[in-house]
């Protein structure tokens, strides 16, 4: 009776807890914006088929890999000093946010320019696909896209703005799914103007960041100073992240240098299904960083945690149970083309929930103790598996190999984290 007490006021403590209704809005949003993306991706697949949707599907990949490599850790950056500053030093917060704007501005541009010469080479030579060749250009110029939009998702999520960092993801999302609609409907929709579809909105997105923060930030004066304090954070956020990059995409690359393109559609197919969980991870990932970097002392990091990852869990398994579900639906919104993409959703989706379970783990190792560099080992460790065990895999097994390669680097990603933060918790 006295642990049913015990359990029932430690429940109703993490029910009333503000990450919890934090992150209640964001996932709520996280969940409104996914089936969005979701059904953008399937109104896609049905209408261009495996192998036009294994191109657009290649292309994309290749997209979200640059604006990552390419990122340098300057999301990360912002929502770790622009969150600890703003509310006790605005002027140096705002010196961060106008630097990490340059920053991402000077490398969008040396990026569409680099991208248009190496385009032709990655399409017949890396890729062994011509076909690729125009959709790639098109694909540098959505990279700068991406790196303004996120700077106005991370600029939302460091002053804890998460309604206006919820609406305007959902926006984006649906002036999108609205124009893929309106285009297959008045015209005939291919991969060239459903990747223009694609990179436009985000534009757009940044524009409307100016609504919801200060527009002060533009005018401060020497932000350049805190540039050596900003990569000086930055360089083992930026490593990772750029082999993390590698990692999270290498089995759609090795999938579309081994297998033909229709194969390639199947396996993606599958992908944008659990791409709603890295989404939920992505919302509650938004409300953990600023508050666990706020923890003063282990004592307090520890009752957080354990509030939050028996938080996170619950949604695991909710995930799990919902896996039938998805199966049923999976050759009614594809089509039976789709049929050989069950397996790999299965295996996909309970690698993105073991992703999951782990935030509050990664949030800890990045924000707390500030030790991006574990990352950037582990993520090391995970490409040479990436490498090696993926392209056997995929080899031998098709694309349920390139699966079960991501569902081994997903459990390391989780145990080595997980066992570093409960030692160091431990230590005095």
């Amino acid at each position: 009776m006295r642990f049913g007490n015990f359990a029932y006021k430690y429940l109703k403590t993490v029910l009333q807890s503000k990450t919890l209704k934090d992150s209640s809005l964001t996932s709520v949003a996280t969940l409104i914006n996914g089936a969005l993306g979701a059904f953008f991706y399937i109104y896609l697949a049905r209408v261009l088929g495996p192998s036009d949707f294994g191109i657009f599907s290649v292309a994309i990949v290749t997209l979200t890999l640059v604006a990552d490599i390419t990122d340098f850790g300057t999301n990360t950056g912002i929502v770790n000093f622009v969150s600890k500053y703003v509310k006790v030093d605005s002027n140096k917060a705002y010196q961060f946010l106008k630097l990490a704007l340059k920053i991402k501005i000077i490398v969008s541009i040396f990026v569409i320019v680099i991208g248009n010469f190496l385009a032709s080479y990655l399409a017949r030579s890396v890729f062994s696909k011509p076909e690729l060749e125009f959709p790639l250009r098109l694909v540098f110029l959505g990279v700068a896209a991406t790196h303004l939009f996120t700077f106005a998702i991370c600029a939302l999520q460091a002053h804890q703005k998460f309604l206006s960092w919820s609406f305007l993801q959902i926006f984006i999302n649906g002036l999108r799914l609205l124009s893929i609609f309106l285009v297959g409907y008045l015209w005939s929709l291919n991969v060239v103007n459903s990747i223009l579809i694609y990179l436009i909105y985000p534009f757009i997105g940044f524009l409307l960041v100016f609504v919801f923060i200060p527009n002060s930030f533009i005018k401060v004066k020497n932000e350049n100073k805190r540039f050596e304090e900003f990569f000086a954070y930055n360089k083992w956020v930026a490593s990772f992240a750029i082999i993390a990059a590698l990692n999270s995409r290498l089995d759609t690359f090795i999938t579309a240098r081994l297998l033909d393109s229709m194969q390639v559609g199947i396996y993606s197919a599958a992908n944008q299904l659990v791409q709603v969980v890295p989404q939920i991870v992505g919302a509650i990932g938004a409300v953990l960083a600023p508050k666990i970097a706020a923890c003063k002392n282990k004592k307090d990091l520890a009752s957080y945690l354990r509030k939050v990852q028996v938080m996170v869990s619950g949604i695991a398994f909710l995930g799990l149970v919902s896996i039938p579900v998805a199966i049923y639906f999976i050759p009614v919104l594809f089509g039976s083309e789709y049929l050989p993409s069950i397996n790999v959703f299965i295996i996909l989706m309970i690698s993105m929930l073991i992703f999951l379970v782990a935030v509050p783990i990664h949030q800890t190792v990045f924000y707390f103790f500030q030790y991006p560099k574990l990352f950037s080992w582990i993520a090391i460790v995970n490409l040479l598996i990436n490498a090696i065990l993926g392209w056997f895999m995929i080899s031998s097994y098709g694309v349920v190999g390139g699966a079960l390669t991501v569902l081994v680097v997903q459990c390391i990603s989780f145990i080595i984290p997980a066992w570093w933060v409960l030692c160091k918790l431990k230590e005095k």
